[in-house]
């Protein structure tokens, strides 16, 4: 027996734009952290290679957290439902240690070792909490919104959203931050995230009867996760995906000031900003013209073309307006796999109901979570030998000359290598054409036999 019983019915616009309100929350903070790097390397002088080394000790403690909170999640049982008390109790602590982040007390030039603490204690704290909150937000969506059509309608919805909460997080840091301080900035961005995420709460519910099956017990619900061969096609795309991103979100900022030479972060919020607007503008053309035509799968495969392909020049253009033009081609790709993510995340669950009999959205994303979150070590560790090969030292007021093709180096190879991983990935991914189908049809036959 399934999770979910009785009719299913279909949820209204209204529900769908307070669902994707809240992606407008989560995406700030979580984009803004990617200038932690800058900030407490560059800013506040903590030693490159104890950044590094430490950022990739955090992604293996969030790995392991991940599907922790997503198993509990699919067993907890409260007046709220499985989902919503995470994203309702977890979301304002997230925000506030995300601010506290960047309120660094200390200097790395005078005490690297107590700065090195704060970041750590801080970080665990922010990361913790976000998990949970996160979680619980994308378990909802498979559960609230049952049909392709509904999916599709929300993920445009949401990823419209989430551009404009990745044009905040990762194009103003840098020029609000120049104007107020970093500080001051995580705490503006923190209260807009509150705003946004505590708005769309009103919009969300969980179906009648999510709560009445037990579920699986831990080991046995891992080895059923793991066991899924589409599960492991998609999770190992979404891996490369974030590393691609992840890397460019990164990098932005030091391939501006050290490969292009342009000083200040006005240059890097019109970059990323460009990307992100073109990616905002670029969702409905994915969704109309490629998504409705080709499905999830081998929507995703084109737009992991397009991006191996539109990272090339950064490795070449030397001024603004050439790697403006190569943003441009970025932002468009970006917009098919933003908007098929948690698409085809959805039709992975809908396989494992019909196999399982049982709704394990949180488990599953929990398991995606510690397999994509090692994307961040694969960063940092990427930075790490970048820097120190380039020969990059932030206490110097004049870098070696190789740091700025070290930077090329860092915003083109692992993007490209990620893009190409994810494409192997999708060609073994089973989950499409008849299989798809089949799968569509045993579990609309399961809702009318109700």
């Amino acid at each position: 027996m399934s999770a979910l019983s009785g009719p299913v019915p279909d949820t209204t616009p209204r529900q769908r734009w307070l669902y994707a309100l809240i992606n407008l929350g989560l995406t700030i903070p979580a984009q803004a952290g990617s200038f932690l790097l800058l900030y407490y390397v560059d800013v506040q002088k903590l030693p490159p290679s104890w950044a590094a080394t430490t950022m990739s000790l955090f992604a293996v403690y969030n790995a392991v957290n991940n599907p922790i909170i997503g198993f509990l999640s699919d067993r907890t049982r409260s007046r709220w439902g499985r989902r919503i008390p995470y994203l309702r109790f977890g979301a304002l602590p997230t925000l506030v240690f995300f601010a506290l982040l960047f309120f660094a007390p200390v200097s790395g030039a005078q005490n690297p070792g107590a700065l090195l603490a704060y970041f750590v204690v801080m970080w665990v704290l922010w990361e913790s909490f976000g998990t949970a909150a996160g979680t619980g937000y994308l378990a909802l969506l498979p559960e609230m919104f049952r049909t392709y059509a509904e999916r599709t309608d929300v993920a445009w919805r949401m990823n419209l959203v989430q551009v404009l909460g990745l044009l905040i997080g990762l194009a103003l840091p840098p020029v609000l931050a120049a104007q107020i301080g970093w500080g001051p900035m995580a705490a503006v961005f923190a209260g807009v995230a509150a705003l946004a995420i505590y708005s769309g709460l009103r919009g969300v519910f969980e179906r009648p009867g999510s709560q009445e099956v037990a579920g699986l017990a831990f080991g046995p619900a891992v080895r059923a996760t793991f066991g899924n061969p589409s599960f492991l096609s998609v999770v190992v795309a979404q891996t490369m995906r974030f590393v691609t991103t992840g890397t460019l979100a990164t990098g932005m900022g030091f391939y501006v000031k050290y490969s292009l030479g342009e000083p200040g972060g006005t240059v890097t919020t019109l970059l990323l900003a460009t990307a992100f607007v073109v990616a905002g503008l670029s969702l409905w053309p994915w969704r109309h013209f490629v998504a409705r035509r080709f499905g999830a799968r081998t929507t995703l495969m084109i737009a992991y073309g397009l991006t191996a392909l539109a990272v090339v020049p950064l490795a070449f253009v030397r001024d603004v307006p050439g790697a403006l033009a190569t943003t441009v081609g970025f932002g468009v790709a970006l917009a098919g796999l933003i908007l098929m993510g948690d698409v085809i995340m959805g039709d992975v669950i809908d396989e494992d109901e019909m196999i399982t009999g049982q709704r394990r959205e949180g488990m599953y994303y929990g398991m995606s979570g510690f397999l994509t979150t090692l994307s961040a070590a694969i960063t940092s560790t990427v930075f790490g030998l970048v820097t120190a090969r380039s020969g990059y030292d932030p206490t110097l007021s004049v870098q070696p000359g190789g740091v700025a093709e070290g930077f090329r180096l860092f915003m083109t190879a692992p993007a490209i290598v990620g893009a190409l991983l994810a494409l192997a990935a999708l060609a073994f991914y089973p989950l499409h054409g008849e299989r798809l189908a089949a799968v569509r049809r045993t579990l609309a036959a399961r809702q009318v036999s109700r």
